[in-house]
């Protein structure tokens, strides 16, 4: 598997797993019918950010989005999104591709990687932003509304990115 910068022919191949993922509710904020050029925007369109694709045997299997968190005085805590085909999951990908945005990050001189929502009941993402050295800092109760959970917490995670 190669993870590289997403070229511009890569959205095609991105964007079906990337609306399987928002359609079903379940890890993303995101509205549920978000349109393909609304998605494109959002997930390539941040400022100062950057956007990777990890893939295998000629075939894109997940992205990451990297970009600071906040601008100007809080440009040196970035923020990250990852997304995995559905059909990959389990093979490691997700790992990959967040050891390689985080050393990104360091490279870039982000002090911080803050995570601003993370559905309490994503258990495979908490579970490794944990194991990666996040901390959950804050639960807000309530402020997700899982297709199948009902109202659950978003997880507020923070890692330095400081040697």
């Amino acid at each position: 598997m190669e993870i590289r910068e997403a070229r511009e022919g890569d959205w095609g191949a991105i964007w079906p797993f990337l609306r399987d993922v928002v359609a079903a509710g379940e890890t993303y904020c995101w509205p549920r019918d978000t349109s393909e050029a609304d998605a494109q925007a959002w997930w390539l369109g941040k400022p100062g950010g950057r956007v990777f694709v990890a893939e295998d045997h000629g075939r894109v299997l997940g992205t990451a989005e990297l970009h600071p968190n906040q601008p100007a005085a809080g440009s040196h805590v970035c923020n990250a999104g990852f997304m995995v085909a559905p059909q990959a999951a389990g093979r490691g990908i997700g790992r990959a591709l967040a050891e390689h945005v985080l050393e990104q990050a360091a490279n870039a001189g982000f002090r911080a990687m803050q995570f601003n929502a993370v559905v309490e009941t994503n258990h495979n993402a908490v579970s490794l932003w944990q194991n990666l050295g996040f901390s959950i800092l804050a639960t807000v109760p309530g402020a997700f509304r899982h297709p199948v959970h009902g109202y659950v917490g978003l997880h507020v995670m923070h890692r330095s990115l400081l040697p």
